[in-house]
């Protein structure tokens, strides 16, 4: 691709020139329609959960974000949801297993929160086809290592669905962010496919540990090496080493944020090409890997 930041129209060419049929991109967002107007609202504007926020790429409607997905071939990619609140999350797992359901290249995907009959509607997500699971622990606030979760981990670990876990302080500290409460979770369920958000920006170094350390925990690339995210949270040069091995050994997968990202979904993919970590590289973390995972 010639390094096209400002037009996804390279895309194709790019995975094609990898001999590649198309993209699995891991961490992508639709949401109901008022609700993503909510959250389009807080990246422009910026609050407590945010920061200063910033200019959404594709502040689309709908038909014209599947539109472009589709023209740049993403092949695969979730509906991730995610709830902040008690009596959230199994509307939301209705919505976005419906989405799936007129949404070919959809995958089904289901979130959860510490509530009442949180393992009840986790089974029946299970059983109604979730192929992806996602939850945000800086934005719900939650500890992942609250009681009513363990029975869910558990599920999730006999099953081997993933779960993209945003843990990290990105875009600012809240929650239960860091590797210690995923890290206390993961010594309870060690085969917990756990797909960690951001390769954990800023606190690589532990996430980078919990992948090396668990067979099926990985890391997702979710807006790493961008001109964005090196300004402020750049990686660190020691870890591409690992960053390397991890990928090779199919535990690092292509992801996006789409829409909700301030720069073309082609600089992604260009600020993973400019690491030089191989062409073969590059074919796991944005086909193999994935494709392996769902």
């Amino acid at each position: 691709m010639a390094t096209e930041q400002h037009s996804d129209a390279g895309v194709p060419d790019w995975w094609r020139g990898l001999g590649l049929p198309g993209l699995i991109d891991l961490h992508v967002h639709f949401l109901p329609e008022r609700m993503e107007r909510r959250v389009w609202h807080h990246f422009a504007h910026g609050g407590p959960l945010m920061g200063d926020g910033w200019k959404i790429q594709y502040e689309w409607p709908v038909e014209e974000r599947l539109a472009r997905l589709r023209a740049m071939g993403v092949r695969r990619f979730p509906a991730l949801a995610y709830a902040h609140k008690p009596d959230m999350a199994a509307d939301l797992n209705a919505w976005t297993m419906e989405f799936a359901r007129r949404t070919p290249e959809c995958l089904p995907s289901a979130t959860f929160y510490p509530e009442p009959g949180v393992v009840g509607y986790v089974r029946r997500a299970l059983e109604e086809g979730a192929k992806i699971f996602k939850m945000h622990l800086q934005v719900g606030g939650f500890d992942p290592r609250a009681p009513e979760l363990d029975e869910v981990w558990g599920l999730l670990a006999e099953s081997g669905v993933p779960v993209v876990v945003h843990a990290s302080a990105v875009p600012v500290p809240g929650g239960y962010v860091g590797a210690e409460p995923i890290g206390q979770v993961l010594r309870g369920h060690p085969r917990l496919r756990a797909v960690i958000a951001h390769l954990g920006m800023p606190e690589y170094d532990p996430f980078f540990e919990l992948a090396a350390r668990y067979e099926r925990v990985a890391l997702d690339t979710t807006m790493t090496f961008t001109d964005f995210a090196e300004a402020g949270m750049p990686f660190p040069a020691r870890l591409r080493p690992a960053l390397r091995d991890l990928g090779l050994a199919g535990k690092v997968v292509l992801g996006s944020d789409f829409p909700t990202i301030p720069h073309a979904y082609a600089h992604q993919l260009d600020a993973l090409a400019r690491l030089d970590l191989g062409d073969e590289w590059l074919r796991s973390v944005c086909w193999r890997n994935g494709a392996a995972m769902i």
